[in-house]
This record gives C-alpha cells, sequence and structure tokens, in this order.
C-alpha cells in the first residue's frame, strides 16, 4: 500500500474500496470480504444508503478501527449547520464508530458555507480526523478555500483515462489539497476495459486494463476508489503496487482524452435536479 499525507498530517492509503450502487442487502458481505483481501480504507456517503451495512461489516470483521480509513460524506438534503451536525452524527451512528477519518461535503451547491463551517467544528472537537469536499470546481473549490478558517484538504471529483482533468493535482497542490477519483474506471463505459491502448500498454506488465488506469491514477498522486462485488476483480484491483508504468506510457494514456463526463456537475439541469429531488 501506498499513502499520501494530507495537510494535517493524517495519512491516507492512496487505494480504497467504494461503495457507490451497491444494494444494502449486499453491502455487508461484499466489504467484509473486502476486509479479508486487505482492503483498509473505504468510501461511502449518506446518500449511497449503506453506512449502516458498512458499520456491520466492521464490527463482524475483528478488525481494529484504528487500522481502517473511513470516509462519509454529507447530503445536499442535510446541508446547513444544525442538519449537518445531525447528519452527521446520524452516520456515526450507523457506521458504529465514534469518529470518522475524512468527511466530505457531497456536492458544490446549496447551503455550503454553514454546512462548511459546522464541518469545521466537528474537525475541532476530534470526531473527524480530515475533512474535504467533493465534486467542487476549481471555482468554487477557490471560494470555499479563500473564505473558510480550515481549508479543505480533500476534493473528490470525476478522474479516468475518457476524462482526465489534467493538472488537476497542480491546481489543488497551491491549497495543499489531495484529489481522490471517483468512478476511476468510467463506470466500465465505452468499452475501457476493452480498449487497446490500455490493453496494450497492460500487456507490457502483464496487467489488465483495469490495472494500468488505476496504476496511472496512483502515480499521478491521486487516491483511487475501483468497485466491484466480484472478489476476483477485488483481488486484481488491489494489485498495483508491484509495477510502474513509464513515462511514455502514461503520455499514451493520454490519448483517451474526450473530455466528456460521467456527471458534469457545473451543469445548471444537474443542479437544478438535485436540488428539485430534495425540495
Amino acid at each position: 500500500m501506498e499513502y499520501i499525507t494530507l495537510s494535517n498530517g493524517v495519512e491516507i492509503p492512496q487505494l480504497g474500496f467504494g461503495v457507490f450502487q451497491i444494494p444494502p442487502e449486499e453491502t455487508k458481505d461484499v466489504v467484509k470480504k473486502a476486509i479479508e483481501l486487505g482492503y483498509r480504507h473505504f468510501d461511502t456517503a449518506q446518500a449511497y444508503f449503506n453506512e449502516a451495512e458498512i458499520g456491520e461489516a466492521i464490527k463482524e470483521s475483528g478488525i481494529a478501527r484504528e487500522e481502517l480509513f473511513l470516509t462519509t460524506k454529507v447530503w445536499v438534503s442535510s446541508y446547513g449547520y444544525e442538519e449537518t451536525k445531525k447528519a452527521f452524527q446520524e452516520s456515526l451512528d450507523k457506521l458504529q464508530t465514534d469518529y470518522v477519518d475524512l468527511y466530505l461535503l457531497h456536492q458544490c451547491m446549496g447551503d455550503v458555507y454553514s454546512t462548511w463551517r459546522a464541518v469545521e467544528d466537528l474537525y475541532k472537537e476530534g470526531k473527524i480526523k480530515a475533512i474535504g469536499v467533493c465534486n467542487f470546481t476549481q471555482g468554487r473549490f477557490t471560494d470555499l478555500a479563500l473564505n473558510s478558517e480550515i481549508t479543505p484538504m480533500v476534493n473528490q471529483i470525476e478522474v479516468n483515462p475518457f476524462y482526465q482533468q489534467e493538472g488537476t493535482e497542480e491546481f489543488h497542490k497551491q491549497f495543499d489539497a489531495v484529489v481522490e477519483a471517483w468512478g476511476p474506471l468510467a463506470e466500465g463505459k465505452d468499452g475501457i476495459f476493452t480498449n487497446p491502448i490500455l490493453v496494450e500498454i497492460g500487456e507490457k506488465y502483464d496487467k489488465s486494463a483495469a490495472q494500468v488506469i488505476l496504476r496511472w491514477l496512483i502515480q499521478r498522486g491521486i487516491v483511487v476508489f475501483p468497485k466491484s462485488t466480484k472478489e476476483s476483480r477485488m483481488i486484481e484491483n488491489a494489485n498495483l503496487f508491484d509495477f510502474e508504468l513509464s513515462d511514455e506510457d502514461m503520455e499514451k494514456i493520454k490519448e483517451l482524452e474526450t473530455g466528456v463526463p460521467i456527471v458534469e456537475v457545473d451543469n445548471p439541469e444537474f443542479i437544478k435536479f438535485v436540488i428539485s429531488s430534495i425540495a
């Protein structure tokens, strides 16, 4: 495992396990298997509706809480100072823990600033080890960073070979913040696992296209969250630290850029949809 040190000295495992869209009835067994296979970093959210199952999996795993890095997020429906504090406590109760390692604002819309003040206070109280945001564009991230007591330590955004966000690492470094990639495998769309460029690179290292993608992100200094419910894929996705892509291969992957995201987070229609769904 490789780690990245956040601005406050907290070490975050660069490989995590994502649970987005895993049905609650499957989550406990999947997470227990992931823990058994060596995963120690788990990323969930209030809006994933499977925090309780993760809490059960951790409890039944027998692994000490301090050996795990646990992230969750507050959804827009709970934005606001008091609402966020209430939502955070509900997440703690579901996860069966008295702290989380990383707490994120899930979207850059709604009452962001009151929500961030609540997160800052929870951090000061020692209930959160590190704090950050998710889906913040560079402009919104800059505005929050310049108008906050504590700068977000993490921004979790979409990054994959089709939507590479080239230069995002350097942008966030000016705020001493780390990038996490959601959707690192582009949700398997557009034939990404059989893409000729990725397959050809993988053959050089005896690795799959998925492993090449994840290694590409890791070498960029980005935290990754592959997701799978299949044991063989879980093992494959964790086998990333015994090879290194050449500079030539890193450059070759740039040819896959389309500039088209899975979710256009600053699209007015997307924002209207999210806000209307919680009204």
